[in-house]
């Protein structure tokens, strides 16, 4: 099963067009094999959960339960919403809002803990050579995951998003996002267990759409895609997970 995981991101500014993106994604993802999950604004999740059975998801939480936090959404407001996922450590927030690894790691680790299955997104900022994959993803992957206990790794999915991909139309390689898959994999059986690092579900994002969808997901080794901009149009994403199938 491959994963299609939709980040709205701000691209959608009203219910109006929440709905009518969310009504186009559900008659394509009722008649899908693979696992798409949608992670919309947290405005727009009313709208979504009303009719979506499937997997929901969030684009960002704070890792405390309540507390004089202005502006902060806690996991325990999203609890009756049936959100399943949330995103974490995704280079947006990273580079516009200064999110460090030990924020994200708190994240992490509240999210795992009230039993949400955590979407952890990692990447490098400047592009490399061919198959040549930067020592800050296993950085980033030891520092995000520092403290997790090993049972929970299976709610984990990471995202491999080299930054200078995202938004930019320019998208990474499947040769290199699979290298990236295998360092991501040996650096949690380094820190856990072989098993465990080679169960981990990998997926690919930035700059993911139509044209280059099926490059990825067949790809040996890579589970998914985690799609940007391409997830707000509705025709274009309708048209992924029908050719993902």
């Amino acid at each position: 099963m491959k994963y299609l995981i939709a980040n709205w991101k701000a691209y959608i500014t009203s219910h109006k067009d929440a709905k009518a993106l969310f009504k186009a994604t559900q008659a394509s993802a009722e008649a899908s094999m693979s696992e798409v999950i949608i992670c919309p604004p947290f405005p727009f999740i009313p709208d979504v959960k009303q009719n979506w059975d499937m997997a929901l998801g969030v684009q960002d939480v704070f890792w405390e339960e309540k507390g004089a936090y202005t502006g902060e959404v806690t996991l325990e407001m999203l609890k009756n919403l049936n959100v399943e996922y949330v995103i974490l450590g995704h280079s947006e927030r990273r580079n516009y809002l200064g999110e460090t690894d030990e924020v994200v790691n708190k994240k992490v680790k509240a999210a795992l803990k009230a039993g949400f299955k955590v979407i952890l997104c990692v990447g490098e900022k400047e592009r490399k050579e061919e198959n040549v994959i930067p020592t800050i993803v296993a950085e980033q992957i030891r520092a995000d995951l520092d403290g997790v206990p090993k049972t929970k790794i299976p709610n984990i999915l990471v995202a491999y998003e080299p930054i200078w991909a995202i938004g930019t139309g320019l998208s990474d390689t499947p040769e290199n996002a699979h290298q990236a898959a295998l360092y991501i994999r040996k650096t949690i059986g380094d820190m856990y267990h072989t098993k465990l690092g080679v169960g981990i579900k990998v997926l690919y994002g930035g700059s993911v759409n139509s044209k280059n969808v099926l490059d990825f997901v067949n790809y040996h080794g890579i589970d998914g895609v985690l799609v940007g901009s391409a997830s707000a149009k509705k025709d274009e994403f309708t048209k992924m997970i029908k050719m993902v199938g």
